[in-house]
């Protein structure tokens, strides 16, 4: 609220941290770096939060990106927040923007642009901020999927004259209907992920195998003490 209120520069960003941002950034240093200059870093993976209830002693809950978005759109529509929706594939951020307005009456989104798969040129991009800037929105939702949304957020965090951007990658699909979500039991029994790589198995096969083994190897050498990740 705070951050919506005062307008902050540069803007805010908030990521949702999975097993495979995690991974990724590992072996990617520059996406670390991302991920450990974010404003607020949320544990959207059971895994992270199995990690983190077993090292801090607490007990911490899931938080699901599309469930953020719900909450926080109903927020915004209660307290006039203006909404961009940045990413998805063509035709996903339109349905997107009637399912949340239909939800919450009154939400002002103020715009939407699904970009090209490709990179953007210097030019495109300049053109982009231009026109986010001019419909002047309070929050920036972001969804082109880790790691690619938390480094756009980041190298946008003083060109965008907002004040939130949060990442939440598959929401937009969940929320708009292009993907089915799994049922509630198996994300809360940390199995999202096998119902997900079903779903779209050519697309995530290799993120969830890999990615998965990479992780609990990294777990089992710092558990060992032979290693220690930041």
């Amino acid at each position: 609220i705070t951050w919506v209120q005062y307008r902050r520069r540069p803007s805010a960003y908030i990521t949702q941290a999975n097993v495979h941002s995690v991974v990724t950034a590992q072996r990617n240093l520059h996406y670390k770096q991302v991920l450990c200059q974010a404003d607020v870093s949320l544990p959207d993976g059971m895994p992270l939060v199995w990690l983190l209830r077993m090292r801090t002693k607490k007990a911490l809950a899931r938080v699901y990106g599309p469930d953020v978005m719900l909450s926080l759109s109903q927020e915004a529509a209660r307290r006039g927040w203006r909404c961009f929706l940045y990413g998805g594939k063509p035709g996903v951020a339109n349905r997107l923007k009637e399912r949340l307005q239909m939800l919450y009456p009154g939400l002002q989104i103020v715009g939407t642009y699904s970009p090209p798969f490709r990179d953007l040129t210097p030019q495109e991009d300049a053109e982009v901020c231009r026109m986010i800037n001019s419909l002047a929105p309070d929050i920036v939702w972001v969804g082109l999927g880790s790691p690619k949304q938390d480094i756009w957020m980041y190298e946008h965090r003083a060109k965008l004259d907002v004040s939130v951007m949060h990442g939440v990658g598959a929401a937009f699909d969940f929320l708009s209907g292009e993907v089915r979500q799994a049922p509630r039991w198996m994300m809360n029994i940390g199995l999202e992920w096998f119902w997900r790589l079903m779903m779209e198995p050519r697309r995530l096969w290799k993120r969830y195998t890999i990615n998965n083994a990479l992780f609990l190897y990294y777990l089992f050498l710092e558990t060992l003490g032979l290693r220690r990740y930041k």
